[in-house]
């Protein structure tokens, strides 16, 4: 069914005024809808529709008395707040009028209030004259209780003399404050003369109480009764000064007394006083041994004596086990600081490095069984900074470095003598010859190494360091003194007698050295030969050889003089005498171990190599014919060949010998065809590229059949090939000066022949 305009226009007012009840009507209209369709789709089912409409009207009827209860409820509650709303105005307004009438009754009596003021000024000097009448008593009788604490002080009834001292000084002190307060400063001095007798006593009493806590360690052990008292009275003296502190608004002289840092002051002066302000001790030998035994044996004892005893006398938050430690370690670090001061000798160095680095941690000492967990000294730091160890260690490397030098001087001294005496120098058990030298060189600078190595690594390698320099020196000196041995041997070969046998001594020494370097130092990897020392020692080595070398050239130069000649062309035993003589010094050399007897070897055949094709290239002697070429070159081959078999037998194998040069020369005084020099020069000088224009001019004028224009183009060869020397290569030829050839005279403008 529609709606009218009229219904329409009458509805819409309404709708915009509520326009959710419009909604919820449509809604519930809908759902009513919906439910009765749902429930009377089938014609059967109208039978119950007068049921159903006596039900709905019912639960309507309970929903609109529910609502009128409700709202009656609400209603009845406003009222009752709106008459209670109206009560209590009205009793503000009451009394509001009240107050107004008490405060214009005030105002009316006010100034009877000011009569008043002058009753209250004289009532309060009423109480205080009251208050002074009581405290007369106690006034009049301070300086008898002044006597009587001080015989309890004399008969050290320390806490008696205590109570009364605080009860005279409490009673001076409330004087006091009273003054303050009314500020009446003039007669504070008064007071203060008055109660003069207090400061005496507490002097008196503090005097005591430092006593005993200087003697604390023995009191403890033997009668902790006064120690303890002593802490009693210092711990009334510290509340005191709390409260005094807290309140803050007038402090008696003499506050705060500070006496429980003064306990630490004492105890720490004691600890001090007692073991580091000793007289001075011997800075050097057993004196400074003695010395820090005694400190280690008595700080340990007396910390046992504060861990076991002390500390049960004292209350926990003293801390006094912790304060003695750090008193003990502070003061040792000082103690230890005086002392490095001194000019110490080296065994004083070390053992303060010693006793501060490895002792004072050890169990012997603060690591002691009896001190643990307790005692804990890591916190603390190191006794010595590492800037002072450092410097500490350097001192020591110095002390040392001297001694080591005056030791090895001492050796050196009689390692010369020796070489000058009438027998041969001793040998080992192969028979090797040898000295004491390195036995004692190096077992002194083991010895140190070892020694600093029980201290910390860093000064074992500043000793390690040390003694390789001190080796590298020593064996300058002794390269010295072995020139200078040389040189009188020089000029008395008899002198020394056994020369010789002491240069072979000499190597054998220097090998051992040599070999005992790397085994100074414990860790491996540190082993390794410094470059400066092994070229010290090799060039000690090649001393030694150099006059060995010098000794056989003596013994060989007569021989070799005589070479080239033609008597030795002829078929003499010269070579056969010179390989006499290098196998005397053959047998001489086996007394030197290897690889040196091999280097000596080795260097002989090169001499004799060089002294031999020397003494053919400077006093060159010209071949006149093929036969006498012939001879030559036959002699060169058995000289050559009985000289290597000589050293092959000797143990030097044929590559490493420098003869095989002789060989080579003579191929080239053997060619029959002199045309072919060039290409055979050519090969020579590769294999010896030390060879010079010179040794080869002087070689073509050993052969005699040489022209100019052959000469001329092996020159030319010569120079077309410039050759470098090798690194490994043996010289030979460089070592060998030929005589310069005259040049022809030549006439102005004229041709040379």
């Amino acid at each position: 069914m529609g709606m009218s305009a009229e219904d329409e226009r009458a509805a819409s007012p309404r709708d915009e005024e509520w326009p959710e009840a419009e909604k919820a009507e449509k809604l519930a209209r809908g759902a009513a809808l919906k439910w009765a369709s749902g429930v009377f789709y089938r014609p059967e089912k109208l039978e119950g529709l007068g049921h159903y409409r006596r039900r709905e009207t019912q639960r309507n009827s309970s929903i609109q008395s529910r609502l009128k209860s409700t709202v009656q409820s609400y209603l009845e509650g406003v009222s009752t707040g709106l008459e209670q709303l109206r009560s209590a105005a009205q009793e503000v307004q009451s009394v509001c009028q009240d107050l107004g009438a008490a405060r214009w009754a005030l105002l009316d009596s006010a100034d009877h209030f000011q009569g008043l003021q002058q009753m209250r000024e004289l009532m309060e000097e009423h109480v205080q004259l009251a208050s002074v009448v009581q405290v007369l008593p106690q006034i009049f009788s301070v300086h008898e209780v002044f006597s009587h604490i001080l015989q309890l002080l004399h008969g050290q009834h320390l806490l008696e003399a205590h109570v009364e001292l605080m009860m005279v000084e409490q009673l001076r002190d409330d004087i006091l404050s009273q003054l303050h307060l009314r500020g009446l400063s003039s007669a504070q001095a008064t007071v203060l003369s008055y109660f003069s007798g207090l400061q005496e006593l507490n002097e008196s009493l503090a005097k005591q109480l430092w006593d005993i806590v200087g003697s604390s360690l023995q009191l403890v052990r033997e009668d902790p009764v006064l120690f303890v008292t002593a802490v009693r009275i210092i711990e009334r003296e510290e509340k005191i000064d709390d409260t005094l502190l807290l309140e803050a608004t007038f402090l008696p002289p003499g506050r705060p007394k500070g006496w429980r840092q003064k306990f630490y002051q004492v105890l720490q002066d004691t600890i001090t006083g007692a073991h580091f302000h000793a007289p001075r001790m011997d800075a050097e030998g057993p004196g400074l041994a003695r010395h820090l035994a005694a400190l280690q044996k008595d700080i340990v004892s007396e910390l046992c004596v504060v861990k076991d005893l002390m500390v049960q006398c004292v209350p926990a938050h003293y801390n006094i086990l912790s304060v003695c430690t750090a008193t003990y370690h502070q003061a040792l670090t000082s103690h230890l600081q005086e002392i490095l001061q001194e000019d110490l000798d080296k065994q004083g160095l070390f053992l303060i490095l010693e006793w501060a680095l490895r002792v004072y941690h050890s169990p012997e000492m603060m690591g002691h069984p009896d001190l643990l967990p307790e005692v804990d000294v890591s916190a603390l730091g190191p006794l010595m900074s590492s800037e002072l160890v450092d410097q500490t260690e350097r001192r020591y490397v110095m002390k040392v470095k001297a001694s080591v030098f005056e030791w090895m001087q001492r050796t050196l001294e009689v390692e010369f003598k020796e070489w000058f005496r009438e027998e041969e120098p001793e040998t080992d058990h192969q028979g090797f010859f040898q000295s004491a030298l390195p036995a004692i060189v190096m077992q002194m600078l083991n010895e140190n190494i070892q020694v600093a190595s029980l201290i910390t690594d860093s000064l074992q390698q500043k000793i390690y360091n040390m003694a390789l320099e001190e080796l590298e020196a020593f064996l300058g000196r002794l390269r010295e003194a072995l020139v200078q041995c040389g040189k009188e041997h020089q000029q008395d070969r008899a002198v020394p007698k056994y020369y010789i046998s002491y240069l072979l001594a000499v190597l054998n020494n220097n090998l051992a050295l040599s070999n005992s370097v790397s085994s100074l130092h414990s860790n491996t990897a540190c082993r390794e030969v410094p470059t400066s020392l092994q070229a010290a020692l090799d060039r000690m080595q090649k001393k030694a050889t150099q006059l060995l070398l010098e000794e056989l050239l003596l013994d060989l130069q007569p021989l070799c003089l005589q070479l080239p000649s033609r008597k030795w062309l002829s078929g003499s035993q010269l070579v056969g005498s010179m390989c006499e003589v290098i196998d005397k010094y053959a047998k001489d050399f086996s007394r030197v171990r290897k690889p040196v007897c091999t280097l000596l070897l080795a260097e002989t055949e090169l001499l004799v190599s060089s002294q031999y094709l020397r003494a053919l290239l400077q006093r060159k002697m010209v071949c006149k014919s093929r036969e006498e070429r012939g001879q030559l070159c036959q002699r060169l081959l058995q000289d050559a060949t009985q000289l290597r078999e000589l050293f092959r037998g000797l143990g030097l194998d044929r590559s490493q010998q420098s003869l095989e040069a002789v060989f080579a020369l003579r191929e080239l005084i053997s060619l029959k065809d002199p045309a072919l020099l060039s290409l055979e020069v050519v090969g020579f000088i590769t294999k010896y590229p030390d060879v010079s224009d010179e040794h080869i001019s002087t070689l073509l004028d050993i052969r005699g059949d040489v022209s100019k224009e052959v000469r001329h183009v092996v020159l030319e060869m010569m120079a077309q090939h410039p050759q470098v020397l090798p690194e490994a290569y043996q010289p030979i030829f460089s070592t060998i000066l030929v005589p310069v050839p005259e040049l022809p005279f030549c006439l102005r403008k004229g041709k040379c022949a």
